[in-house]
Parts: structure tokens; sequence; C-alpha cells
């Protein structure tokens, strides 16, 4: 890994958050991800799962967690299964955990090796009479393919059919929806590498050069600066390409008077960013261009504001709709004839702004969190990021920052990534 070690007094909190929701006399069990293959012999990178990174800190293949408050024996409470290394494994692929390592990083002292697993199973499931297993119900959730949560936690049934076995994916989406102290130290960090990566990129820009090269200077500041790289696949797009909500290609030459939308964000100790900007490619607006831009702006800017302690999800939305359709309105976008007589259910403004304001972030792009109605609360961590999409004039806008929710009021953890017309225009003409 290239991140610095966290302190482990975040994943020995976390696991205390988890254990206070836990029935009396169960246990539960995290699983490490695989690593899934690609073609030939060819694998792709290893990625963790979040929920025993957030549980343990380990973030190594082929490690289960396995959490039980009321065992018999205190070391038995907490409990790491991890591969035992060796010189072939080290050769190959590098030294994996010690057991006195993986203390160190979790703060869990009963580290076994994987080997020891169905053994020690056996006694600490005698002892039990629920046991929590991880299902993966978040809503945008797509799994065409087995995880090995999923084989395991099938096999664990089959051998032992009589417990009573349990969900902890509720717990989860509450729990991991609001952040730590310490948390919001690591977020903190990856911000910053993805303000980093934004202000070369402003230096960088220019007409004739091309979104792959955008990209590229992206990835070189952050994985200088000790990010693994992108969050997630990075959205450079320039001219129409920017009313491509997920364009990936990142192929086109950028043309002067053409704007450039950049979605990307940096990933710090798994911990994620998520930024949208968009800047022109000759380094100045147009009226028009500058017109729009000001609109989503000032939804962004009375978005945040609404961001606070107490706020409903579905609510929230429905505020930013509002404000949406009067700019909309404003740029002769929409009438307000075609506003009255809208589809309740899809609202005129959606024609040129299509997507969510916000979503969770945190260990995961989307992270968990609850959409059940449930209000937002100090520590959570949200997305804003509006957008005017119009086609037929190759204008595509969104503005996205990182809010934090405090107890009065929020924290905008990406601020300091320029967003105003004259400090974007009077940074790209120093670049």
């Amino acid at each position: 890994m290239k991140y610095h070690r966290l302190n482990k007094q975040l994943f020995i909190d976390n696991r205390e958050r988890f254990k206070s929701m836990m029935e009396p006399n169960s246990l539960a069990i995290f699983h490490s991800n695989d690593i899934y293959p690609t073609s030939a012999d060819g694998t792709m990178p290893f990625k963790q799962a979040t929920d025993i990174l957030w549980l343990s800190g380990v973030d190594q293949e082929d490690s289960v967690l396995v959490i039980f408050p009321d065992a018999k024996r205190n070391e038995d409470k907490e409990l790491l299964f991890l591969t035992e290394t060796n010189d072939l494994i080290a050769v190959w692929e590098g030294e994996k955990l010690t057991k006195s390592e993986a203390f160190e990083v979790s703060g869990i002292k009963t580290v076994y090796w994987l080997s020891e697993f169905d053994t020690i199973m056996k006694s600490l499931m005698s002892q039990t009479e629920n046991v929590y297993l991880l299902t993966q119900e978040h809503l945008r959730r797509n799994t065409p393919v087995q995880t090995r949560e999923m084989r395991l936690n099938a096999e664990l049934r089959i051998i032992y059919p009589n417990h009573n076995y349990k969900r902890s994916a509720p717990y989860l989406n509450k729990l991991r929806s609001v952040k730590t102290a310490l948390e919001i130290e690591v977020m903190k960090i990856a911000a910053e590498i993805t303000a980093a990566g934004f202000n070369r990129v402003l230096k960088f820009l220019k007409p004739d050069c091309w979104e792959h090269e955008i990209e590229a200077e992206f990835i070189h500041e952050f994985v200088k600066r000790r990010s693994r790289g992108f969050a997630y696949s990075p959205i450079i797009g320039s001219g129409s390409n920017a009313c491509v909500l997920h364009y990936l290609e990142n192929n086109k030459q950028c043309i002067s008077g053409d704007l450039v939308l950049i979605d990307v964000g940096a990933e710090y100790a798994n911990y994620a960013c998520d930024v949208t900007r968009c800047f022109p490619v000759n380094g100045k607006f147009t009226d028009r261009q500058r017109e729009v831009y000001e609109s989503v702006l000032r939804v962004e800017k009375a978005s945040i504001e609404l961001l606070k302690p107490g706020a409903v999800l579905s609510e929230y939305h429905k505020r930013v709709g509002d404000l949406m359709t009067k700019e909309l309105i404003n740029l002769n976008l929409l009438t307000q004839e075609e506003v009255d007589n809208q589809n309740p259910s899809w609202p005129a403004y959606k024609k040129y702004f299509m997507h969510g304001t916000s979503h969770y972030l945190g260990l995961d792009v989307h992270d968990y969190g609850l959409w059940d109605g449930s209000p937002m609360e100090a520590g959570m961590v949200f997305t804003c990021e509006p957008g005017i999409y119009i086609p037929e004039e190759g204008i595509g806008i969104r503005i996205e920052d990182d809010i934090l929710i405090t107890s009065n009021g929020y924290i905008n953890l990406t601020k300091e990534i320029p967003k105003e017309v004259s400090e974007i225009e009077a940074a790209m003409k120093t670049g």
C-alpha cells in the first residue's frame, strides 16, 4: 500500500460502534474481496471489501474478521484470520502481514492463520446462537458474479444450518454513514490530494491538448502524493462529451472555445474524494458559457446550504429541483407553461438536469447510508453536484463539492479547488 498506516484507534472505535448494535450471544463474520481474474494468468488489482476494511484496517486478500463480544474467552471476542506468509510469497508478491503487524494495523490481539479457520469456527459456533452475515444491500449494487462473501456465507449455512442468521447491512448502513473524527481526517487528505491534481491541471490545460493527457496529469499528481490513484473512473469530457454523464473514453482533443468537464477524485487509504469542475479550454468563458455556469454555481451554493442536520434527502432533492427550475427558466431553456404542465414523476427540469444532486461519500464513492427518510446527522459527508446539460449547444456543466455536515452547519472539504469564474480564469492565465 502507498498510504501511511492509519491510526488503529479508527478501527477499534468502529468495532465498538458495531458491537453496540449486535444482539446478545451473537458473532459476526466479514470476508475480504477476491482477486478477480482477467484472462490468461492476469488479475485485476486487489481492492479490499470496504466493510472488513472499516472494521479492521486490514488491506489484504484472503482475510477474515470475526467479532464475538460474548465469547467465553476474552481472546475470542475479536479474531483475525490471515494468509501465513512464506519465502515464496515474499519473493513473488511481497511479504504479507505478520501477526504482530496485524495487531499494529487493527488493534486486534488474536490473529490466526487462515488454515486454522475451520477448526476455530467449530468452537466459536458451538457457543453462539446468532450469526451476522453481510449481504450486499446497497441500492445501486449490481453483482453479476458471486463474491467471496456470498460463497463463504453459503458454505457456513450448509455446515451450520440451525443457527439464527442475521443481517449486518442495516447496521453498517447506519454506522458508516456517520464519519468519526479520525475518518474525517483521512477524507481531508484525499481532498487535499485531489485539489493538488486540479491545480496542476489548471496550469496544464490549453487548446489542442487531449482529454487523456489531462487524465495523465491527475494520476501523476495523485500517485506522487501516496494515493493509489483515482477513486473512480475519471470523467474528462470536452465540448459535447460533457453532456454524457458517465463519459469514460477521454480520447478527444480539447478545442479552443469549448469547456471541459472534469469529474475526478483521488483515493487515499481507500477513502474517496469526488469532485467536478468545468474549465474553458482557452482560459476564458464565452458569455453563454458563463451564463450557464453561473446558474449551476448558484444552485450548488444554495443546495450546499440545505445540507444540514435534520434535512431529509428526498425533500432536499425536491428543493434543489425547484432551484434548478428557476434557473432553467431564466436561461430560456424552459417556459413557465412547461413547468405548469410537467409530469410530477419526471419534472420539466429533468430534461437538462437528469441526475441526483447528492450521495453519501466515504470508503465507497457511493457510500453506505440510509435513504429511508432518516434525517441527516452531523458527521455525514455528501457530494453536492447540480448540473445543466445542453447537447444542442455543446455545453455540459456540473459543479461538485464534498460537504461534511456539522452540528451547526457544514464544512466544504473541497473548497480549495477553484470554482468561481474569476478564480478559474485567473489561475489559467497565470498557468
